[in-house]
């Protein structure tokens, strides 16, 4: 072989491999923003089809027994698990919710109403701003609902080129079966047998699983006004801020609930990434709400 064509055939298998090695590292690329650098995270937006997840909960109090940053811990390995299977992208650890509840209990961080609603706002909009038009907030706080789906609904106040999808999951009969088959407690709510297995699976070595009794998690009942709603309910019930009895968890438990999680968000990826309708629809619905007496009435 003369000379010229080995060096060309060398020069085509050095392409070769070269394409290779970049294939392989394009598909480990990291689901988690805080890893990627910046050149990879352009990979990230185009691989995850501009999808993004905000694991959101809260810094509290969740019984003696775990740490206060429960709720992130567990919405961001959802999260984390999940876009392994369905590529996207999971932000950075975000704790800026609602808990005024807990204000009384050490190591709480309870920041201003308007500053929740900003910060994630403009969390939103700084991800829509990277190229990503599909936001999924994973809530892992149960004192965020009410907040999260609020802040859902606002997304209608003025126009927007991003939409924002909340995670809501559905109960799994199977699972639930399972857990009951497993469990040895049967009450909870915070920081209970379900949530503490769930922290075994996760974050094992930050359990402090005998210390699970070193407090009450009964419901003391303290408020009773017929057809009325107050903000200080939960303070009324849990005082101690810790609901259950979680002495008794079990990681098995825990990779149960996690397996669920997973699967119902994995769905939803993949869902999101296929969705046209959501971002289509609003762009009608700004542009009607412009002047509404032009607005046409729809049928099927």
């Amino acid at each position: 072989m003369n000379k010229p064509a080995t060096i060309l055939i060398a020069f085509v298998i050095s392409i070769f491999l070269i394409s290779i090695s970049y294939s392989a590292s394009a598909q480990k690329i990291s689901v988690q923003w805080e890893e990627l650098t910046s050149e990879d995270f352009k990979d990230a937006v185009e691989k995850s089809q501009g999808v993004c997840i905000i694991p959101m909960g809260v810094i509290e109090k969740h019984g003696q027994q775990l740490p206060l940053g429960t709720d992130v811990y567990t919405s961001r390995e959802i999260s984390i698990r999940a876009s392994k299977e369905e590529y996207a992208i999971v932000f950075p650890f975000y704790y800026t919710g609602q808990i005024f509840e807990a204000k009384q209990q050490p190591g709480t961080i309870a920041y201003s109403n308007e500053l929740i609603f900003k910060l994630l706002d403009e969390t939103c909009k700084e991800i829509s701003r990277n190229g990503i038009k599909k936001i999924i907030i994973v809530n892992g706080h149960g004192g965020n609902n009410n907040f999260v789906r609020y802040f859902g609904q606002i997304q209608l106040e003025s126009p927007r080129d991003y939409a924002v999808y909340l995670y809501t999951p559905e109960p799994d009969a199977e699972s639930q079966k399972k857990i009951a088959e497993l469990r040895s407690s049967k009450t909870g709510g915070h920081a209970d047998e379900v949530e503490t297995s769930v922290m075994l699976a996760v974050r094992p070595d930050l359990v402090k699983i005998k210390r699970a009794k070193a407090e009450s998690g009964d419901d003391l009942n303290r408020l009773n006004v017929k057809n009325a709603y107050t903000g200080i309910w939960w303070y009324g019930k849990y005082p101690n801020h810790y609901a259950g009895e979680a002495s008794k968890a079990k990681k098995e438990i825990g990779e149960i609930s996690l397996s669920n999680s997973v699967r119902q968000l994995k769905e939803m990826i993949k869902a999101v990434k296929e969705d046209t309708q959501t971002i289509k629809l609003q762009n009608e619905f700004f542009k009607e709400s412009e002047n509404p007496l032009k607005t046409q009435a729809r049928s099927k």
